[in-house]
C-alpha cells in the first residue's frame, strides 16, 4: 500500500519518515513491485514549476520522498502530518544497505565520476560486508548512445540487481529512471544524487544541526560556491515566495 501524499505546489510528496521509507522499498523488492524513487527537495519542486513533464515524472514515482526539511514543515504545518520526517538520500541508502546486510538484496550503482562508484562500493562493504554489490556502470557526461544503452541493459540483466542506485543530479536522475525503468531488468531504481560522493568520502555532509534547521543548502553553497551559486540564488527565494502563497491559500480552497 503506497503512503499518503501531500501537495507541495502540485507535486505529490510522500508522507514518510526514514524507517517507513526504508520498509516501503524493502517491501517493493520482496513483492517484485517495479517502480522508481525520487528523493525530492526544494530543487526538484522548483524544477517542476516550469517543466510539466518533470512534474509528471515526480508524480508517477513509486515514492517521492521529502528530502528537504521545508517539505516536512509544510506537511506538518498545513496537513498535520506530525510523523512526517526528512528522508535524505544518503540516509536512505545507508539504511537500506544496513537492512540488506542480512538479506540477499542485490545492488547496482549507476553514476558518479570515474572511480567514484568503485570507491563507494569499497567503503559501504567495509560497514556492510554481507551486502551484495552486483555491478557498476560509470556513464559519460552526455546521453547514452544506442550501443551504450544496450551495454548497460546487458550488464544489468547479467547482474540481476534488485535495486539500481542512480547517482546523477536532479533532474537528470529522475528523467533517467522514468525513461529506463521498463527496459532495465531491475525492480526498484532510486535516485540519490550526491550520496555517491558522500558515502565514497569525497564530500562532507552538513552537521546534523544544520540539516535539521533546513540550512543544508547554505552549507553546500559555502562548500561549492562556483557550482551552486546560480542554482540556490534562484531556487531558495522562489520557493519561499511560492510556498508562502500555498500556506496562505491551501490547494482546493
Amino acid at each position: 500500500m503506497p503512503p499518503d501524499k501531500i501537495d507541495v505546489l502540485s507535486v505529490g510528496v510522500s508522507v514518510l519518515n526514514l524507517p517507513s521509507a526504508t520498509q516501503a522499498v524493502l517491501d517493493a523488492v520482496a513483492n517484485r513491485q517495479k517502480g522508481y524513487v525520487c528523493v525530492t527537495g526544494v530543487h526538484g519542486i522548483i524544477e517542476a514549476q516550469d517543466d510539466p513533464e518533470f512534474r509528471d515524472i515526480l508524480n508517477n514515482a513509486f515514492l517521492c520522498t521529502p528530502d528537504g526539511v521545508p517539505l516536512v514543515w509544510v506537511g506538518r504545518a498545513q496537513y498535520g502530518k506530525s510523523h512526517m520526517a526528512r528522508v535524505y538520500g544518503p540516509d536512505l541508502m545507508w539504511e537500506i544497505f544496513k537492512a540488506s546486510n542480512d538479506i540477499p538484496i542485490r545492488h547496482f550503482f549507476y553514476g558518479g565520476k570515474e572511480g567514484v562508484a568503485e570507491q563507494l562500493k569499497s567503503r559501504l562493504l567495509q560497514h556492510f560486508p554481507n551486502a551484495i554489490v552486483a555491478g557498476i556502470y560509470c556513464p559519460p557526461f552526455r546521453p547514452l548512445t544506442d550501443d551504450e544503452e544496450n551495454t548497460l541493459a546487458k550488464q544489468i540483466r547479467d547482474a540481476e540487481p534488485d535495486i539500481v542506485w542512480i547517482g546523477l543530479s536532479t533532474p537528470k536522475q529522475e528523467r533517467f529512471m522514468a525513461a529506463h525503468l521498463d527496459n532495465l531488468a531491475t525492480t526498484v531504481m532510486i535516485g540519490v544524487g550526491a550520496a555517491f560522493d558522500f558515502h565514497a568520502g569525497l564530500l562532507d555532509q552538513a552537521p546534523p544541526w544544520i540539516q535539521k534547521a533546513g540550512l543544508e543548502w547554505l552549507y553546500r553553497l559555502v562548500k561549492e560556491p562556483k557550482r551552486l551559486w546560480n542554482r540556490y540564488s534562484h531556487i531558495v527565494p522562489r520557493f519561499l515566495f511560492l510556498i508562502s502563497k500555498q500556506l496562505c491559500c491551501p490547494p482546493g480552497k
